[in-house]
C-alpha cells in the first residue's frame, strides 16, 4: 500500500499540552511534529503516560477540561482545530474525522440498540433521510462484517462479543465516510483472533476508503502488522518517527529498543523441571450455566467447562490459553470456589476440595490465591496499600503488627517504595497496582497462585518487569503458578507446560515448543496464525543492539 505524498491530511506543529501544576511533569506533550497523508496508517507507539493519545484527544477536541493546548498547530483540511470553536468541531466529528475507542462498551449506549445508534450518528448530520437511513446502517453492519445485519440491528452492545461491539464502533466511525479515522487501542482487550479479524478490517477499511488512519498502540505486533510509518513517544517527547521498517528493524532511540527489547518473543523455550509435588490435580471438571426457558422458550445450556483435566506442580507454570468464552477463566473460578462446579475434582494436596464446604475450605482459601485482570477494579479505592495487604493475614489469625512488617517486606519484594504502605491505590500506575495485586497475593503464603490475565491489559515493558517479578517469586517461593492468558506469545515465553481450550474443552497439551512449533489441533494452528506482526522477529533487534 503506497500513502500519497501530498499535502498531510493531518500536520501537527509543535503541539505542546500543559499539565496541571504539582505533578512530576510540565507537559502532557511538548513540542512535537509530525504527519498523517490520506491512504496511510501511522502508528503512535509508546507506554501509559507517554502522550501517545493526547494528540488524538486534540485533533478531536477531546481533551478534558484541565488540560489545554499552549501552543502548536494541527492543521487539517485546510484549518487550524485549535482555532475552531466547539460548534464547528461538533459539525466536523463523525463527519469528516471519526474515532474508534478502547472500550467499545463504554462507547455505545446500553439502553439504546446497536442499529439506532449507528443511524444516530446521521440523524446528527441530517444525512441519508427516511428509508435511506435504514439501507445505510444494514450496509455498514455487513461491511464491518457482522452476521445476519436484519437481527443484529435490534441487538444491544451487551447481547454481543467484545469483538462484534468493537466491530459497530468502528461502523459508527465510517457512518458519513470521514477522511481521518483515528483508533485510540481499539485491540488491546481483545482475544488474538478477533484481534486480527479487527486489523484485517481497519486495513480493508483504509485500502477501499483511502483514509489516514491514526493507530494508538503500545502493541509492537501490531505495529508490525499494519503500520505505514511508526511515531515513538517517551514522556510526552516525540523521540524517534519514520516507516514501519525503519523503527521496526533499525531503531534508532534507546528507548525504541528498550520497547521492543521487551516485546514477547514468543518463541518456546524447553525448561528443565525437577521432580516435584503436585500442589494441585484437576479430574475431569465440569460447570455447565443455564439461562432463559419457560413454557415457550427452550432453556440454554453452555458447557463453559467440559471434561477438563491437568495437574501443576510446586514451582511449575502451566499455562491455559484460549479465546473468551473458551472456558479459561471460569476453570480459575473453580479452582478458588468462587463458583460451584457440576462434577470432577479438585484435588488440592491431595485432598477433593470440591466436595468441602464453605466451612471446611476456608482454612484452605490462603493456600490458593488470585491475582485479577484490572488490578485497580480488584484493590479497595478506599483502603490504603498497607491495609490492603494485612486484611488477609490479620483475618486469618496473624497478629497485627507482624502483619504490617509482613506487608513491607512484601512491598521490598514487588519493587515498590516503603512510602507505598501508606498511599491509596488512585496515587500508582498500572503496572504498580499489579505489584501491589501481587503482594496480597503473597502475603498468605500460597501454594498455588492463579494469575488470570494479569498482564494483558499493561505497557510492554511494564508487562515484562510484572513477568519477570512473577518468575522471580515463583523460583523464590516455589509456588505452583497457573497463568490465564488470551497471549500465546507470553504463554510460550513463561510456562514450562500449556493447555489450549476451545469451547470448554482441552483441545491440545504439553510443552511450549511442542504447542508453540508443531501443533497438533487445527484450532491451535488457527491461533499461533493470528498472532499479530508474527513475521516480524524482535529478537534480531535485540541481537543487534
Amino acid at each position: 500500500m503506497q500513502a500519497n505524498d501530498k499535502t498531510p491530511l493531518v500536520s501537527i506543529r509543535n503541539l505542546s499540552i500543559a499539565l496541571p501544576a504539582g505533578g512530576d511533569r510540565a507537559y502532557a506533550v511538548q513540542d512535537i511534529s509530525y504527519d498523517l497523508r490520506a491512504g496511510e496508517i501511522l502508528c503512535i507507539v509508546g507506554e501509559s503516560g507517554s502522550g501517545k493519545s493526547m494528540s488524538a484527544n486534540a485533533i478531536m477536541g477531546l481533551l478534558p477540561g484541565y488540560l489545554k493546548p499552549q501552543g502548536g498547530k494541527i492543521h487539517f483540511q485546510g484549518k487550524d482545530l485549535l482555532t475552531l470553536d466547539e460548534a464547528t468541531l461538533l459539525a466536523m466529528r463523525g463527519k469528516e474525522m471519526a474515532m474508534v475507542f478502547q472500550e467499545p462498551l463504554s462507547a455505545l449506549n446500553p439502553v439504546m440498540t446497536v442499529g439506532d445508534q449507528i443511524a444516530e450518528v446521521m440523524a446528527v448530520h441530517n444525512a441519508n433521510p427516511g428509508a435511506a437511513r435504514e439501507r445505510r446502517v444494514l450496509e455498514l453492519l455487513e461491511f464491518v462484517g457482522l452476521p445476519d445485519p436484519a437481527t443484529l440491528r435490534h441487538s444491544y452492545p451487551f447481547r454481543l462479543s467484545g469483538g462484534q461491539r468493537q466491530r459497530v464502533v468502528i461502523a459508527m466511525a465510517l457512518a458519513l465516510e470521514p477522511s481521518l479515522l483515528i483508533a485510540d487501542e481499539p485491540t488491546t482487550a481483545l482475544d488474538v483472533t478477533t484481534q486480527a479479524q479487527i486489523l484485517a478490517l481497519i486495513k480493508r477499511i483504509q485500502k477501499e476508503k483511502g483514509m489516514g488512519v491514526m493507530f494508538v498502540t503500545h502493541d509492537f505486533g501490531v505495529v508490525a502488522e499494519i503500520a505505514d510509518r511508526v511515531a515513538v513517544m517517551e514522556k510526552g517527547v516525540l523521540v524517534e518517527c519514520g516507516t514501519a521498517q525503519q523503527v521496526l528493524n533499525h531503531p534508532q532511540h534507546p528507548y525504541t529498543r528498550r520497547l521492543i527489547g521487551a516485546v514477547p518473543h514468543g518463541r518456546a523455550q524447553e525448561r528443565g523441571q525437577a521432580a516435584a509435588e503436585t500442589v494441585l490435580e484437576v479430574r475431569d471438571l465440569r460447570k455447565t450455566y443455564s439461562s432463559g426457558g419457560g413454557i415457550f422458550a427452550r432453556k440454554r445450556v453452555v458447557n463453559a467447562v467440559d471434561g477438563v483435566s491437568f495437574s501443576v506442580r510446586r514451582g511449575e507454570t502451566l499455562g491455559i490459553v484460549g479465546e473468551s468464552g473458551s472456558g479459561k477463566s471460569t476453570i480459575g473460578k473453580c479452582l478458588l470456589r468462587l463458583t460451584d462446579i457440576d462434577g470432577g475434582q479438585l484435588m488440592f494436596d491431595g485432598q477433593d476440595i470440591a466436595r468441602l464446604s464453605e466451612r471446611q475450605f476456608r482454612p484452605l482459601r490462603k493456600d490458593v490465591q488470585m491475582i485479577f485482570q484490572d488490578p485497580f477494579a480488584s484493590l479497595n479505592p478506599r483502603h490504603t496499600v498497607g491495609r490492603i495487604i494485612t486484611d488477609g493475614p490479620v483475618a486469618n489469625g496473624m497478629p497485627y503488627q507482624q502483619a504490617q512488617a509482613r506487608a513491607r517486606e512484601l512491598l521490598q519484594l514487588v519493587g515498590l517504595e516503603p512510602s507505598a504502605f501508606d498511599r491509596y491505590p488512585n496515587q500508582f500506575s498500572g503496572g504498580q497496582r499489579q505489584r501491589i495485586g501481587i503482594a496480597r497475593a503473597l502475603a498468605l503464603e500460597p501454594k498455588l497462585l492463579v494469575a488470570d490475565e494479569s498482564v494483558s491489559a499493561l505497557d510492554v515493558s511494564v508487562q515484562a518487569q510484572v513477568l519477570e517479578l512473577l518468575a522471580a517469586l515463583q523460583k523464590r517461593l516455589n509456588i505452583g503458578l497457573i497463568f490465564i492468558t488470551h497471549d500465546l506469545r507470553v504463554a510460550a515465553q513463561i510456562c514450562q507446560h500449556v493447555v489450549v481450550m476451545h469451547k470448554g474443552r482441552v483441545v491440545e497439551s504439553g510443552p511450549p515448543a511442542q504447542i508453540f512449533d508443531a501443533p497438533r489441533h487445527d484450532y491451535t494452528r488457527r491461533l499461533i496464525g493470528a498472532i499479530p506482526g508474527k513475521t516480524w522477529d524482535p529478537t534480531l533487534i535485540r541481537s543487534a543492539a
